[in-house]
């Protein structure tokens, strides 16, 4: 007798998971106020990973399928950076994260705030003109940890090992944890914050409500499968909070923000809601229900409960009456983790046809999926093949306000409204985007070319950097549309498109912006 697959059961079993149809008829109206905004972030969810786009996949994502179906789904979208800290960066202020002080790597959980004093981000943007704002997920931003009295600055800019992006340490018995931090999301526009300080296998482990911990850093952890690659059910040593528990951590925050909705249905504000999941990214820790729910592993289980917890939230969003005028986008901080070790096993093509994996400078690092339902505005089931970023938000809740960014605010950003009403022809976008690969190689998009600066992938694939020999290309150069696989190096061949390209990145380094 087969063994009845828990995913599916857990599916016939629950219909409030496809958006069930009640409303609560005492919330407010909705349509003559501004739409809400909801943004919810996996991480390192890759584009192979959602049926929508890879129907041979080994993963199983009903409710991500269903939003797409409902909305627009776009097929050439790109994080800034193939890893999470500087794509966060992105996403919030419109800007490129190589204009900070992180020009490769990522931030850990004693890191300093990335984000600069009096720097507009979305939230600060949008509550200044009238929306209740709030973050409820993975920060991963810096925080700006107070020091004990008289303690030393002990940083490091070297990486923690040799398979890891994180290149600042901050020793944490230097650091005050009774005192709140000075800077965190509360001081970047948001009302309400609930948040992970960093990655779920980067201490320290605890939760921060409105910047205050929620229980004390009194435990440690010794780290979980400290030889496993940074696979599976990983994380490392290092303080922990008391009651901590790395399996709940998803659902939390789920719950979190299906309360939050909740509070904001009877409201007379719009509200702009960041939820940045902290998952799949390791720990790879699927809850006993969806534990052998695909054919991808723990890996792809996870992604199944990744998506039946993205499913609870948008049935609040139905639940409280607040679908019709709620803009959802989903999408994913960069490529997945999926060595080419997994694909063999598996036959689970997480990065899709593409190359490469999460860190990378080819396609399978940055390319992901990216979603948006807004009811009576996008036209469900369509499709865009436009070539955007994640640098966009900012410009698009711009264009959404009918309100204009100074000079001095999202300076990468170009608004997608027009590609969301399917008024493609209206679009502005830039000369070339730019992707940024875990190590620093700079990638230029302009069109079906691609150029990568540096040989190798730049980030996790083997081999991760090349020494160029005399006389040979010191950099890659695709064209994607004849060569979506990265496979035919046209560096040497093409040296005029070379230059142009890499002009419009210099004029872009140079003029600290590239949206005019």
């Amino acid at each position: 007798m087969n063994t009845p697959n828990p995913y599916l059961l857990l599916m016939l079993s629950a219909p409030a998971l496809a958006f069930g149809q009640g409303k609560n008829d005492k919330q407010p109206k909705q349509e003559n106020r501004p739409p809400n905004i909801v943004y919810i972030l996996t991480d390192d969810l890759g584009y192979g990973d959602v049926t929508a786009y890879n129907p041979q996949a080994k993963t199983s994502t009903p409710n991500l399928d269903r939003l797409a179906s409902q909305g627009i789904r776009f097929t050439d979208a790109h994080s800034t950076s193939a890893v999470c800290t500087p794509s966060r960066y992105g996403i919030l202020t419109g800007r490129y994260s190589w204009r900070t002080p992180l020009k490769s790597g990522v931030l850990n959980g004693y890191s300093k705030s990335l984000i600069e004093t009096n720097r507009t981000t979305v939230a600060s943007f949008l509550k200044s003109t009238g929306y209740t704002t709030a973050v409820v997920g993975k920060w991963h931003l810096g925080l700006d940890w107070v020091r004990n009295q008289g303690s030393k600055t002990s940083e490091s800019k070297k990486p923690v090992d040799e398979n890891s992006a994180i290149i600042e340490t901050v020793d944490p018995s230097s650091l005050d944890f009774l005192v709140p931090p000075t800077d965190g999301p509360l001081k970047h526009g948001f009302d309400y914050s609930f948040i992970l300080p960093a990655s779920l296998d980067m201490p320290p482990y605890c939760f921060l409500e409105n910047d205050n911990l929620t229980s004390p850093l009194s435990d440690q952890t010794p780290g979980s499968n400290p030889d496993n690659g940074t696979s599976g059910a990983f994380w490392r040593s290092g303080l922990m909070a008391k009651g901590f528990e790395f399996e709940q951590v998803t659902p939390t925050f789920a719950q979190k923000a299906i309360a939050f909705v909740k509070k904001q249905s009877s409201s007379k504000k719009p509200f702009f809601l960041y939820l940045p999941f902290p998952s799949p990214h390791t720990p790879w820790l699927p809850s006993k229900t969806f534990r052998g729910s695909s054919k991808a592993g723990e890996y792809g289980d996870f992604v199944n409960m990744v998506d039946a917890e993205v499913g609870k939230v948008l049935q609040a969003l139905k639940e409280a009456g607040l679908d019709d005028n709620t803009i959802v986008f989903f999408t994913s901080d960069n490529g997945p983790f999926w060595h080419t070790e997994f694909v063999d096993r598996f036959d689970h093509h997480a990065a899709y046809i593409y190359r490469g994996m999460k860190a990378d400078a080819y396609e399978g690092g940055h390319r992901i999926p990216f979603i948006v339902r807004w009811p009576q505005k996008i036209k469900a089931g369509s499709v865009c093949d436009q070539t955007i970023n994640l640098t966009g938000l900012l410009a698009t809740c711009s264009d959404i306000v009918s309100r204009k960014l100074a000079t001095n605010e999202g300076e990468d950003s170009f608004s997608i409204l027009p590609l969301l009403l399917g008024k493609n022809s209206d679009y502005v976008g830039p000369e070339a985007l730019i992707q940024h690969s875990s190590r620093g190689y700079f990638v230029v998009r302009q069109g079906d070319w691609k150029l990568i600066l540096g040989l190798g992938s730049g980030g996790f694939s083997k081999p991760e950097l090349v020494q160029p020999k005399q006389g040979e290309a010191t950099g890659q150069l695709y064209n994607l549309k004849d060569d979506i696989a990265e496979t035919k190096n046209l560096w040497m061949q093409f040296p005029g498109k070379v230059k142009e390209m890499s002009d419009i990145l210099k004029k872009y380094q140079t003029s600290g912006r590239s949206r005019k």
